[in-house]
């Protein structure tokens, strides 16, 4: 059976190294061949659960050869025993046999899998729109993304990426998240505007059945999160698949409901 690429295809000339430190807001320490690498990191939060000393870590190498660190963290290991069973065993375990699946930590691929996913045509809630603008201003913000098409209304979206489960539940965000409560009541203004809003929710893991806000590490959010829902802001949760291959659009998960908090 021939299988299509994924949709964000990652360089074969990645490489897999072990984790090793956190070093400052944007660097990690991988150990590779008995050598220390600097590896940058644009994920800003607290990647709760996957900074473990020794735990495989794939890096892809810089688009500019020059730039000071050579390499960028796109995917973490998680080794567990606990994998649910209905989970397949992973191709490309950095050891044959090793139960557990990669996570995507890159924090770019959201926005970035929005917009491959709209030209594929694998976005239901973007069916009828024919432009897809990145990084657009509107009044005083600029948001990840505009779809715009004939006879329809602008939809804007803004793309998170996530990282965290709990008890079955793909949860956002890992760490407090001021700029994630704007964005949220930023769309809010945009629904009341006569505009539509969504949420573009990446979970770059295999594990979570469903999504929620995660009301233990930010309160607030979550309480503005079930807000934006009954103010008619769109919530789309998307699982990713992660391989050294890349990352794919899986299929959209369902939205815990407020009442199971």
């Amino acid at each position: 059976m021939t299988r299509t690429p994924p949709l964000l295809p990652l360089p074969p000339s990645c490489i897999v190294g072990l984790f090793r430190q956190r070093r400052k807001r944007f660097t990690v320490l991988m150990e590779k061949d008995g050598q220390t690498i600097s590896v940058h990191s644009n994920n800003s939060g607290s990647m709760l659960g996957l900074t473990r000393p020794g735990a495989p870590l794939l890096a892809s190498p810089a688009n500019n050869p020059a730039r000071k660190l050579p390499y960028t963290q796109e995917a973490v290991w998680l080794e567990t025993r606990a994998v649910p069973p209905e989970l397949p065993p992973a191709p490309d375990a950095p050891l044959p046999g090793l139960r557990g699946f990669w996570v995507g930590v890159n924090t770019a691929v959201p926005n970035r899998m929005l917009e491959a996913a709209f030209h594929a045509g694998r976005l239901d809630f973007a069916r009828g729109y024919t432009e897809c603008r990145r990084e657009v201003r509107r009044g005083a913000s600029r948001l990840d993304a505009c779809l715009t098409g004939p006879d329809l209304p602008p939809l804007w979206v803004e793309c998170k990426n996530v990282t965290m489960v709990e008890d079955d539940r793909a949860l956002f965000p890992d760490a407090a998240s001021e700029r994630g409560q704007k964005h949220l009541r930023e769309l809010m203004d945009i629904v009341a505007a006569g505009e539509r809003a969504a949420m573009f929710y990446l979970v770059q893991r295999p594990d979570g059945r469903c999504f929620a806000p995660a009301d233990v590490i930010d309160p607030a959010y979550a309480d503005l999160f079930y807000e934006a829902v009954r103010a008619g802001v769109e919530m789309y949760p998307y699982r990713a698949v992660v391989s050294t291959k890349g990352i794919d659009l899986g299929e959209p998960l369902p939205l815990a409901t407020s009442q199971d908090r």
